[in-house]
């Protein structure tokens, strides 16, 4: 989003543009985008004293005994929706929550971003993110049936796969969102669309108005898109890999011109506090059961915890530098997918590697080879550490993680250790058709 809007500029791009209905979101703690509409009559009082609604109802927010809640609109996301009509048209703005007092909720996941960033910026850092989200589109919701065959960096000008993506970006661009570009993924019916980097509170917007637009744009088109990191076995699951690099004001903080890889001391001890934390951080960049089927070795996911500048087996990559483009040093964080919430994963990335900068973290060698084909032996003379491998393993690290305490705050900390054990919970009572089709023969 290009331009940075005021309430004056608000309220003068509603009347000009013929705005009846503006829609304020926000995220609950799994990262669901969640918000209701207001008609243009009611913009200015909300713009000023936000509008009241009853959180008690919303996923990790309020108890019901303190349940009032205001949703106050941040007019630096204001945003026309070019895919609703032009007559009555539609807006919308993201909101940051407060209490009734109007002060900051702690349950709200973009306040606990700004908390992480202005962490940093107390650092002497600027937080920038390059997102890589993936989907897959499908016929519809119920099944998996893919809409084509092709795969990575296929192209089938006739496919409505690619039809639909066309006009995400189209409209992702109508709406100032920058894309840098796109492509088919590997799996049958797989996309993606890269984000131009952007400082991380305005990227994680950008996200939430993402996945938003291309949920509707492909029900549009009457498919439906899905941002499940793995709805089909034996093809590619959808990851987030993520771009990151610390700025002080227009320097990468990141970039050393006589260092071997062009990273600075900052840049090797953040990545540490990268590699080191990313266990306990993986229940807010892979939150779902379905998550730990994509975090699988031969899939492109990375488990293995190490760093590497060539080998895309690596849990961090960092991208070869190019001669005079050193505002391009940063690093490539894969194991995090597109459905996590990104105000609470981002703020985890950014606590991760700031903690390695403040204690100084020490980087080690990378690891240039297919960490994939390794032997069991081979990993544990490298003493190779792995991520989570299912949802409870990653809840059991994460509740014991120090670092999530202080990034997360109590209240949203709590609620995501007790909303992802019942979600354990309900998962593992299931009956799945794999027990079906093994045990049910054979007991």
């Amino acid at each position: 989003m290009a331009k940075q809007f005021t309430k004056k500029d608000v309220i003068q791009l509603v009347k000009a543009n013929d705005v009846k209905f503006i829609r304020f979101w926000f995220a609950d703690i799994t990262g669901q985008m969640k918000g209701f509409a207001i008609t243009s009559d009611e913009l200015e009082n909300a713009l000023e004293d936000g509008m009241g609604f009853d959180g008690s109802s919303i996923k990790g927010f309020a108890r019901i005994d303190e349940s009032d809640m205001i949703a106050m609109p941040d007019p630096t996301t204001f945003t026309l929706l070019p895919y609703r009509p032009k007559e009555k048209a539609v807006a919308g703005m993201l909101c940051d929550i407060l209490k009734p007092d109007r002060t900051p909720y702690e349950g709200d996941p973009r306040f606990v971003l700004r908390k992480m960033l202005k962490k940093a910026k107390d650092m002497g850092y600027d937080f920038y993110i390059g997102p890589e989200l993936e989907f897959f589109v499908f016929e519809d919701e119920k099944s998996t049936k893919t809409i084509d065959e092709g795969g990575y960096f296929d192209i089938t000008t006739l496919d409505s796969g690619n039809e639909v993506r066309r006009e995400i970006i189209l409209t992702l661009e109508h709406m100032g969102i920058q894309v840098e570009y796109s492509h088919h993924e590997v799996a049958p019916s797989q996309h993606e669309i890269d984000l131009r980097y952007a400082e991380a509170r305005s990227m994680a917007d950008i996200v939430m108005m993402y996945r938003m637009v291309v949920k509707e744009i492909a029900q549009k088109h009457g498919l439906y898109a899905t941002f499940m990191p793995k709805p089909m076995f034996g093809k590619n699951g959808s990851g987030m890999h993520t771009h990151q690099s610390l700025f002080r004001g227009e320097k990468n903080a990141f970039f050393d011109p006589a260092d071997p890889y062009h990273l600075s001391a900052e840049a090797k001890s953040y990545i540490a506090g990268v590699l080191k934390h990313a266990p306990e951080i993986t229940l807010l960049c892979n939150q779902w059961v379905n998550s730990y089927k994509r975090l699988v070795p031969g899939y492109e996911a990375p488990v293995y915890i190490c760093w590497a500048r060539r080998n895309r087996s690596s849990l961090v990559r960092v991208p070869m530098y190019k001669p005079g483009k050193e505002k391009a040093t940063r690093i490539e964080f894969r194991s995090p997918d597109p459905a996590c919430n990104p105000y609470l994963a981002f703020a985890c990335m950014l606590g991760a590697g700031l903690k390695g900068i403040e204690e100084g973290y020490q980087l080690p060698d990378p690891l240039e080879r297919d960490v994939y084909h390794l032997t069991y032996q081979e990993r544990k003379e490298l003493n190779l550490q792995c991520l989570p491998g299912s949802l409870i393993e990653a809840i059991e690290v994460a509740e014991e993680s120090e670092l999530l305490k202080e990034v997360l705050g109590e209240h949203i900390f709590r609620n995501v250790i007790m909303s992802k054990h019942i979600e354990w919970d309900e998962y593992r009572k299931q009956v799945h058709e794999y027990e079906i089709n093994t045990y049910l023969p054979l007991l």
